[in-house]
């Protein structure tokens, strides 16, 4: 009997993921109430080492599995931003686990589940695996949405979110098999092959899986109008939680996306591009302006996080190397902007009082300055103030679009990008141009808020002063995709 010869190297960094979640299973069983820290330690170290063996692949191009699974720079560009987002939800988590009183192991194992199926996402060259990795990542991230089980608003989140997701779980599934229709594969490399000799009878069906398809991503990137479930779901959610779907889901999204609009269907662009054009406006338009009446500042973030969708959707109208470079460019600004956010979120809320309302961040800013400096950098980065990092991403977004001749669409990207910056300085207005008595426990005694603060502070800084090196890796991975 022939030994079949399996290609394991494209999954090693998955699989490192994967074994350190049973690795926390396996512990949680020996361990009991804070000793469970530990359990976020491993994780940790995991994420680590799949980034390092990410980093030491590099230079390497393999595919396995038939060809569903591929080892290129692109897939490894990703895994460097999923497992910087899950290490620093892990880093934050493990301080706010105790501040709800949710100390339960399998936080930590559902956490690298989900990480395991983003890093599928992206490394995905076939649409049933695809299709895996969005259900692995999105089972995972259902249940950490109602993992807070004694909150109401968590399992509210939880069930909105799965039936949701599973509506559009189903439009991207019938979009496969709408592709396997028009193309008689799932592979994307054939599926490319094919489009530039597409028959009368191939043409319909492939145009139904394109725009099938497109929905399923939609939603997952939360691109008006497939948006609802974000709002309500960002605010019920635990916090840490938040983020990972604001940062970690709409990351694995976009490069699955990307791999396949910009790359495999790039020839049918102009059937598609005048749709993403339509998104990008109504993303961006319809996140800012409905951001500009929160009073919460999760269902803030949670509508900053669609506009910030729209804009990622300028660059994929731009399309090509530069587009999809500045799309990878920003999602790794983003991850770092975002979660940083998040973190401030954390460490402002106490036990029993979450202290989310806007409102609640009033004077902040001078009786816990580290936190109000964290904070400044965050929203103005968000807003694009020049300088940091979230204005350097806008900056390549905008510039793509503009040298494919989508001037208009820039225009009201811009406009848009303008109109943001009213509502993250309703924030900074709060934290020093209002009074408040609230106290706060520092994050002088939470090492790990503290340590996420850092990265993520130093990070939107350091982008946004340095960005060459990280656009040039970028841009090298989107080369690697052919």
């Amino acid at each position: 009997m022939t030994a079949i010869d399996i290609a394991w190297l494209p999954l090693l960094p998955a699989l490192i993921v994967t074994g350190t979640s049973f690795i926390v299973l396996v512990a949680d069983l020996f361990v009991e109430g804070p000793d469970r820290e530990g359990l976020g330690w491993i994780g940790l170290l995991g994420l680590g080492a799949a980034a390092v063996a990410s980093a030491l692949l590099w230079t390497t191009q393999e595919s396995g599995f038939s060809d569903s699974i591929t080892l290129d720079r692109y897939a490894l560009f990703f895994n460097f931003v999923i497992c910087l987002t899950g290490g620093l939800t892990l880093l934050m988590s493990m301080d706010y686990l105790h501040t709800i009183n949710l100390v339960a192991g399998e936080y930590y194992m559902q956490l690298l589940l989900a990480v395991v199926g983003m890093m599928l996402m992206a490394a995905a060259t076939d649409l049933i695996v695809l299709f895996l990795g969005l259900e692995l990542m999105s089972v995972a991230v259902y249940v950490l949405a109602g993992i807070w089980r004694p909150e109401l608003r968590s399992s509210e989140a939880a069930l909105k979110y799965f039936l949701l997701g599973a509506f559009a779980s189903g439009f991207l599934l019938y979009g496969i098999a709408m592709a396997y229709g028009a193309f008689g594969t799932t592979t994307l490399a054939p599926i490319g092959d094919q489009l530039a000799t597409l028959t009368a009878e191939q043409r319909p069906l492939a145009l139904a899986a394109v725009g099938l398809l497109l929905v399923g991503f939609a939603f997952k990137i939360a691109a008006v109008p497939f948006h609802a479930w974000a709002p309500d779901v960002y605010e019920g959610a635990p916090t840490s939680v938040t983020a990972l779907m604001a940062v970690g889901v709409k990351a694995a999204a976009f490069a699955a996306f990307a791999r396949v609009f910009l790359h495999t269907l790039e020839a049918l662009a102009v059937d598609w591009s005048w749709i993403l054009w339509t998104l990008a406006v109504l993303t961006m338009t319809v996140g800012n302006l409905a951001a500009l009446v929160q009073r919460n500042i999760k269902r803030m973030l949670a509508y900053s996080s669609i506009a910030h969708a729209g804009y990622l959707l300028v660059g994929m109208v731009g399309g090509g190397e530069r587009g999809g470079s500045a799309v990878l460019f920003t999602l790794l600004v983003y991850a770092l902007m975002s979660l940083g956010a998040f973190a401030v979120v954390i460490a402002i809320g106490r036990r029993g009082e979450p202290n989310e309302e806007i409102a609640d961040y009033a004077g902040l800013g001078f009786r816990y300055p580290f936190l109000g400096i964290c904070m400044t950098l965050f929203m103005l980065s968000l807003a694009g103030i020049p300088s940091l990092a979230g204005f350097t991403g806008k900056f390549f977004l905008f510039s793509a679009a503009v040298e494919k001749g989508y001037v208009w669409l820039v225009i009201i990207a811009a406009l848009n990008s303008t109109v943001s910056i009213y509502y993250y300085a309703g924030v900074l207005v709060q934290m020093y141009m209002s009074e408040g008595t609230r106290e706060v426990q520092g994050v002088a005694h939470r090492p790990y808020l503290l340590a996420t603060l850092l990265i993520t502070a130093t990070g939107t800084v350091a982008l946004g002063l340095f960005p060459t090196w990280a656009l040039e890796l970028a841009r090298s991975a989107m080369e690697s995709l052919g």
